[in-house]
Parts: structure tokens; sequence; C-alpha cells
């Protein structure tokens, strides 16, 4: 809120970008939630990848965006993929950890989570003090996602790895349907 009255004026309509933060990320649900489950053949970890990337990026737009309309555009495209991002992330845990571990795996990452959470405004807030605006915390703010991205990325390269024969576009749940199937 701070960064958009410094930028745009004290009467910027700030809060309509948190209202399309907020839609977009329900609708986000709805769509990948969808998407994940009846598109068949689509990787679940791939898809969250893709949301990783495009938060962080978006995060490291925001300063990018001197026209009010942009910045609109990217807090749209954020919540959309905050909406796959979350909506994605039990589903996840499940194939990866199993039935007897998800709870404890979805615990660990929300907590996380709230690191960054509880120490990122701070954080902004001097960042801006000493530097003068809040450019450097977003374009901070959008590596993490991106960093994370890139490590959930080789989970199933490494699932591969352990098992030998496995193709590596295939994803962990079309894997153990299809080794089901030759079992039959």
């Amino acid at each position: 809120m701070k960064h958009v009255e410094e930028r745009f004026g004290v009467d910027a309509n700030k809060e309509v970008l948190l209202m399309c933060i907020g839609i977009t990320s329900g609708v986000g649900r709805l769509i990948f939630g969808r998407v994940a489950d009846y598109v068949h053949g689509v990787n679940k970890v791939y898809l969250q990848v893709s949301s990783f990337l495009v938060i962080g990026l978006m995060s490291m737009m925001i300063p990018l965006c001197n026209i009010f309309g942009g910045l609109i555009a990217v807090c749209l495209l954020m919540g959309l993929f905050d909406g796959c991002f979350i909506c994605i992330m039990a589903p996840i845990a499940f194939e990866l950890v199993g039935a007897k571990d998800v709870s404890q795996a979805i615990g660990f990452l929300l907590g996380l989570m709230s690191v960054p959470m509880t120490v990122g405004p701070p954080i902004a807030g001097f960042l801006r003090d000493r530097l003068g605006s809040y450019d450097v915390a977003f374009y901070l703010a959008g590596i993490p996602p991106i960093i994370g991205g890139a490590v959930l990325c080789l989970i199933p390269w490494v699932e591969a790895r352990q098992t030998p024969g496995r193709p590596l576009t295939s994803s962990i749940l079309q894997y153990k349907y299809e080794t089901q199937y030759v079992c039959i």
C-alpha cells in the first residue's frame, strides 16, 4: 500500500490491487484444481513450479510498473497463480510423502512459509528506510519462489533416478497407474 502511495500518489485506488489478488486467487483455485484433477497427463509438480516462477517474476515486476493498469495486471496474474499454489499444495504433498506423512509435510511447509511472512514486512520497511523505496524489497521477495520452483523442479528427476526404468517426463501419479496396469 505504501509503495502504491509513493509511486502513484495518495489518491490511487490501492484497495483495488488487494481485491484483484483475492478474486483471481479464488478463480485460480477453481481453475487449477479442475486442471490438476481432470486433465490427463498434467504433472502437478510442474504446475506448482510454474506457479512459483510466475509469483516470483510478478513480485519482481511490481517496481517496474509505472502505470497503475500495469500494476493491476501484475496483481491479477499473481493472484491467479497464488490460487494454483494453494490448491495444488496438499495433493503434491500427498503424492510425495504418502497418506501417512501428509499432515506433517503440510505442517512443515506452512511452518516454513510463516518465516518470510513474519520477517518480510519488517525487512521491507528497513530497506525502505535505508534506500528510499520498496524496489529492492520486491526484487528480493521474488527470489525465494523462483529458487523454490527450481528445487521443486528437481523432484521428478530425483524420483526417476531412484526408480530405474521410469521415464523422466511422466508424472509421479501417472507412473503409479502405469505400473498398476502392467502388473494386472
